[in-house]
């Protein structure tokens, strides 16, 4: 189908009212008198660009037209072959005291456990052809999805500038002897790059993200071979015990949150996906194309932070510049020098890979959240989730990066919540795909209403506020385990999200119908 053709396809159904059925729809003539100029003034500035404008309605099946499933599976891999991946896996020895192999453990269980929902639920893009946030209507109940689209925006932007953050610091601590990049200029590289991608939206990411992690091996690779050369790299002491259980179940749950992270956006990369492409394979290529970055770049982070303890230059840059700091002792400092700066660059744009589905999806969420917003083009709320972005990462990044990265750490609690219910109401109520009648998508007289969804999701943060263990807050379970807490807050949030769902949701089946 042309870009053309589409935009007036989208024409026809907001002046129309295409028949819900796709059968009458595929008959219905496109009527050749319809006129791109009707579209608003961004989507027509994007038609010349070849940009998507398509919003969250549902894709059909004459416009699925991506089989590739390396795309898909590229999608995350590229996502996750990152410098914030990496980072997250420093905190492991660092914060929570675990040596290597802990490290290890704890990053290849927690990764599997929160990467098989993003590769299930990526399998519904290509069934339904529904964004996830709006297929969330007929998981969680109509008013609940929206609530955890609001949430879904919030995380969005505030992981966007947690790791643009990273990266300024990175790219900040480049050239140190001459002209250095200021941190907002950092941010400023990061954030418009990005927008450069998203503008264009679905096929062009999927371009960019096949082949943008090759780099990001290579620079990995190289940080490989100078722990290696070092011989800075240590595996530690096992040390059991009660304390050492709740580092490793606080060090679980982060990693958790950043692998089931992308749960919320998953159907948002195959929606162009014919119907009929094999479903297992979706899984199993999404799976894989998940569990390999993350387990690679958590364990070699791990690694990393192991070398703290047995060199004191590394350990004072860590200290004073974070994990941009550990990353140019590894390049540079008495290692690569020019070419190690060159390294540091290359893996500061990483970020880029990472912030594109945050970027994207933020659009999507808040189309999804309320009528009027789905009027205003995709493109216009993506650049707007950038610079919103923008805007939060650059004061952070100098006054309250601690802050940015806890707040972060604590909503990613919902995401357990949202798996809980969803899983429920696929598998017992809707049983399998046939419980889904797409037509209804924006139909508030046949969508489930959210009664259950919503008690659901108030129970589960309770579950959430008695399991974390941060900061700022232990809750009163989290506190019996070891000396310093131990973090099952989102365990319990599923669980305590699960139980309320299946108690009520029966009842609002029976009274309401729906």
């Amino acid at each position: 189908m042309s870009g053309k053709e589409e935009y007036e396809i989208q024409d026809l159904e907001k002046n129309q009212r295409l028949p819900s059925d796709l059968s009458d729809y595929e008959s219905t003539p496109v009527v050749e008198t319809a006129e791109i100029t009707q579209l608003s003034f961004v989507d027509r500035i994007a038609a010349k660009l070849n940009a998507e404008t398509k919003g969250i309605e549902p894709v059909t099946d004459e416009e699925k037209d991506d089989p590739s499933i390396w795309s898909a599976a590229s999608m995350w891999f590229s996502a996750n072959m990152v410098i914030a991946a990496y980072a997250l896996g420093v905190l492991g020895p660092v914060v929570w005291g675990l040596n290597f192999w802990e490290n290890v453990i704890g990053s290849v269980f927690f990764s599997i456990l929160g990467l098989l929902p993003v590769a299930f639920f990526s399998v519904f893009g290509a069934e339904l052809g529904m964004r996830q946030m709006v297929l969330s209507r007929f998981l969680l109940g109509n008013v609940t999805a929206r609530i955890f689209a609001l949430i879904n925006v919030v995380a969005c932007v505030g992981w966007g500038a947690v790791n643009t953050i990273a990266s300024a610091q990175l790219l900040h601590m480049v050239n140190q002897h001459g002209a250095r990049c200021p941190p907002w200029a950092g941010c400023l590289i990061i954030i418009f790059s990005t927008i450069i991608v998203t503008f264009f939206g679905y096929r062009v990411i999927h371009a960019y993200e096949k082949w943008s992690w090759i780099p990001n091996v290579a620079v990995f690779l190289v940080i490989i071979a100078r722990l290696k050369i070092s011989g800075n790299f240590t595996t530690g002491e096992w040390v059991g015990g009660a304390t050492t259980a709740g580092g490793f179940l606080s060090y679980g749950g982060v990693v958790f949150g950043f692998a089931a992270g992308w749960t919320t956006y998953a159907a948002d990369y195959t929606v162009y996906m014919p119907r009929d492409t094999n479903k297992y394979k979706i899984f199993f290529a999404l799976v894989a194309g998940l569990a390999f970055p993350l387990c690679f770049t958590l364990i070699l982070g791990g690694a990393s932070a192991m070398a703290i303890f047995t060199n004191d230059t590394w350990a004072e840059y860590y200290n004073n510049d974070g994990v941009g700091g550990l990353v140019y002792a590894i390049l540079v400092e008495d290692s690569l020098h020019g070419f190690g700066e060159f390294c540091c660059v290359l893996l500061a744009m990483s970020t880029v890979a990472n912030n594109i589905p945050n970027m994207y999806s933020i659009a999507l969420g808040t189309q999804a959240m309320w009528e009027p917003l789905a009027k205003i083009p995709r493109v216009f709320w993506t650049i707007a989730g950038n610079l919103v972005t923008l805007a939060i990462a650059i004061p952070a990044y100098y006054k309250f990066t601690t802050f940015m990265s806890s707040f972060m750490d604590a909503i990613s609690y919902y995401l357990s919540i949202y798996i809980g219910i969803s899983l429920s109401e696929h598998f017992i109520y809707r049983r399998g795909f046939k419980g889904y009648n797409v037509d209804d998508w924006d139909k508030w007289d046949k969508l489930p209403l959210g009664v259950a969804g919503c008690c659901a999701l108030f129970v589960g943060c309770v579950g959430v506020a008695v399991g974390m263990c941060q900061t700022y807050w232990t809750g009163e379970i989290a506190a019996y385990i070891g000396e310093y807490g131990g973090d099952i807050g989102f365990e319990l949030g599923f669980g305590f999200s699960v139980i309320t769902y299946n108690i009520i949701r029966p009842f609002e089946i029976k009274y309401l119908g729906r």
